[in-house]
């Protein structure tokens, strides 16, 4: 009895993990459309519902070091520490957080913002939004 209790307490566990891991609230490495290189680290985490991101790590090797193209609070404010994901919830019945914005500092624009997990939640597709246009960047999970 004990036994069987075990085994379904660690099967409990595992699958929780496993859905802990489908979700964007997590460490994430983004990466230079261009370059390949990888520019920065960010902490996501959920808050009431709603994502936050900040920018943990900057990992480019040249670039500002303030948001100087911002136009709203964050002008001017330190890369390091700056909010670059606001708002998002997750769709009902679905791996997909939308509703939220996300801030590209190095033009200061701000997109409309959905996040999906895949691969197992070990990347994250990033689609950003700018009226009808949009582009996808994939985040890898640092932690």
């Amino acid at each position: 009895m004990l036994l069987r209790a075990s085994i379904a307490l660690s099967l409990v566990l595992a699958s929780s993990a496993a859905l802990a891991q489908m979700s964007p609230v997590g460490l994430w490495r983004n990466v230079d459309d261009k370059t390949g290189e990888t520019k920065a680290e960010i902490r996501i985490t959920d808050s009431g519902g709603q994502l936050s991101g900040r920018i943990e790590k900057v990992l480019k090797k040249e670039g500002s070091s303030t948001c100087d193209q911002c136009t709203d609070d964050r002008k001017g404010q330190p890369i390091v520490g700056l909010e670059i994901v606001r708002g998002g919830k997750k769709a009902e019945g679905k791996d997909l957080w939308e509703g939220g914005k996300i801030l590209d500092p190095e033009n200061g624009k701000e997109y409309r913002a959905t996040y999906t997990p895949v691969d197992g939640g070990q990347k994250l597709a990033v689609r950003g939004y700018l009226g009808p246009f949009w582009r996808t960047q994939t985040w890898q999970r640092a932690q």
